[in-house]
C-alpha cells in the first residue's frame, strides 16, 4: 500500500535566473573634465568583472570603439551611441505622418528627412528615449554618459516637469466626461479636445513615467567627474545643491587626470602641487576617488583599464527625506526641512503657488507639491542653516481642523 500523499513537492527556486535590480550610474561633470572617458572606463571595468553592462553615450568615437584586447579580459559593455539628430528627424516625421490628414486639409507642404535640422534642446529628448529603452533591458549595470553638469541636472528634472505640464493642460479626469462632451461643447460654444489628444497625452505620460521610475529607483545615483582646479569646488557645490533639490543621490566624486605628486620636472611639480591644493578642498566635502593622468588621451580599452575608474557601489545611500516637523506647541508653526547642501542664501528663491512650492537654487528650479498638512497653512518665513532650508508654515485657522 502506497504511503499517503501529503502534498506535491515544490520545485527549488531557480537562483540562476534571478537578477538583482539594475544599478544605474548617471555620469556628468563640467565640460572638458573627462566624464565620457570615466563613464567608458567604469562600464569597461564592470564588464570585465563579468557583469552585463550597457554604456549609453553621445561620444561618437570613444576609446571603446578601438580594437585591441583578446581573451577573457576582452569582455566589453554593450554600447548605445546616441544620435540626437536622427532621433529628432524620426520624431518630427512620425508626428507629420500622424497628422497627415489635417496637414493635407490645410494644404501644408510636408517636410522631408534631409531638410530637418535639430532644434536646441532636442538632444534632451533623445536622452530620455534612450534611458526609457535601457530601462526595459536585462542589464546588471547601466552607465549613462550625460551632458555637462547643468544640462544633466535639467535633463534629469525634465520628466517630472513635463508630466506636470501634461496634468495641467490635459487633466486625465476630464477625459472621463466624454459622454458629456457634445453638450459641454454647446454650452461653452467651443469644440472640446478630441479623444486622440488625451490618448496621446496618456502615452507620453507613460513614457515619461518610465524614465522617472528609472531616475527615482533605489539603484540610481549620479557620479560627478571633475578635474582638480579652481572651478572644481564650485562645480561640486553647484552639483550638490541641484541634485539635492531633485533628491538625487551623489556618488563619491571622481577627480580625473591627477598628476603624480612628485616629479623631477619643476613645472610639472608646481602644477601637481596646485592640483593637490584643490584636491584637499574636494576631500573636505566628502569621499573622492582619484583617477591618474596617463600623459595622453585614452585611445583604447587597455588605456581605459589603466585609469582604474571606481566600480559602482552595490547600492547608493538614498537621498535625504524632506520631513515636516510639528512646532505648534512651542512656536505655533510647522517646519518643512529641505536638505540643500552647497546652496547659498543669495541663490535661493521661494514662491508659494496654490498647493505647490516653487524652489529655486541658483540655475535650478523645482515645483514640488506641498505635503497635505502644509496645504492648510501659509508660509511664515524661511531660513538656510548648515545646508538645510527650513520653511515655516503657520496653520490657517479657517482650514486647520479644530481640536476640542
Amino acid at each position: 500500500m502506497a504511503a499517503p500523499r501529503t502534498g506535491a513537492a515544490r520545485p527549488a527556486p531557480d537562483t540562476a535566473r534571478y537578477r538583482a535590480p539594475m544599478r544605474t550610474l548617471l555620469v556628468t561633470g563640467p565640460g572638458g573634465a573627462g566624464r565620457s572617458t570615466v563613464a567608458a572606463a567604469t562600464a569597461l571595468g564592470a564588464a570585465r568583472e563579468g557583469r552585463k553592462v550597457l554604456l549609453l553615450t553621445a561620444d561618437p568615437a570613444g576609446a571603446l570603439a578601438a580594437g585591441g584586447d583578446d581573451g577573457p579580459a576582452a569582455r566589453r559593455p554593450a554600447v548605445h551611441r546616441l544620435d540626437p539628430a536622427a532621433h529628432f528627424r524620426g520624431e518630427v516625421l512620425a508626428l507629420q505622418s500622424h497628422a497627415a490628414p489635417a496637414l493635407e486639409l490645410l494644404g501644408a507642404a510636408p517636410l522631408d528627412d534631409d531638410e530637418l535640422t535639430p532644434l536646441p534642446g532636442s538632444a534632451h529628448f533623445a536622452y530620455l528615449a534612450a534611458l526609457r529603452e535601457a530601462a526595459r533591458g536585462d542589464w546588471d549595470l547601466l552607465v549613462a554618459d550625460l551632458p555637462p553638469l547643468r544640462d544633466a541636472i535639467a535633463l534629469l528634472a525634465l520628466p517630472e516637469q513635463l508630466r506636470r505640464y501634461l496634468r495641467r493642460l490635459l487633466p486625465p479626469e476630464r477625459q472621463a466626461a466624454r459622454a458629456l462632451r457634445p453638450m459641454l461643447a454647446q454650452l461653452a460654444g467651443v469644440p472640446m479636445p478630441a479623444d486622440g489628444l488625451y490618448e496621446a497625452a496618456a502615452r507620453r505620460d507613460a513614457e515619461l513615467a518610465a524614465v522617472q521610475d528609472l531616475i527615482d529607483a533605489p539603484g540610481t545615483s549620479v557620479r560627478l567627474v571633475v578635474e582638480p582646479g579652481p572651478a572644481a569646488a564650485d562645480a561640486l557645490r553647484t552639483a550638490r545643491a541641484g541634485l539635492a533639490l531633485h533628491r538625487l543621490p551623489l556618488d563619491p566624486v571622481v577627480a580625473n587626470r591627477v598628476l603624480p605628486a612628485t616629479s623631477p620636472d619643476p613645472w610639472l611639480a608646481a602644477l601637481a602641487a596646485r592640483q593637490q591644493t584643490h584636491l584637499k578642498e574636494l576631500y573636505e566635502d566628502g569621499a573622492v576617488h582619484e583617477v591618474p593622468h596617463l600623459g595622453r588621451d585614452p585611445r583604447t580599452p587597455d588605456d581605459l583599464a589603466l585609469l582604474g575608474a571606481p566600480a559602482p557601489a552595490a547600492a547608493p545611500a538614498p537621498a535625504p527625506e524632506w520631513p515636516v516637523e510639528d512646532h505648534r506647541g512651542t512656536d505655533g508653526v510647522l517646519v518643512w526641512r529641505v536638505p540643500l547642501p552647497g546652496a547659498a542664501k543669495p541663490d535661493l528663491g521661494l514662491v508659494r503657488r496654490g498647493d505647490e512650492l516653487v524652489l529655486t537654487v541658483g540655475p535650478f528650479r523645482r515645483v514640488t507639491p506641498l505635503p497635505s498638512a502644509l496645504r492648510r497653512c501659509a508660509v511664515a518665513g524661511a531660513a538656510l542653516r548648515d545646508g538645510e532650508l527650513r520653511v515655516r508654515f503657520a496653520p490657517d485657522p479657517g482650514l486647520w481642523p479644530r481640536t476640542p
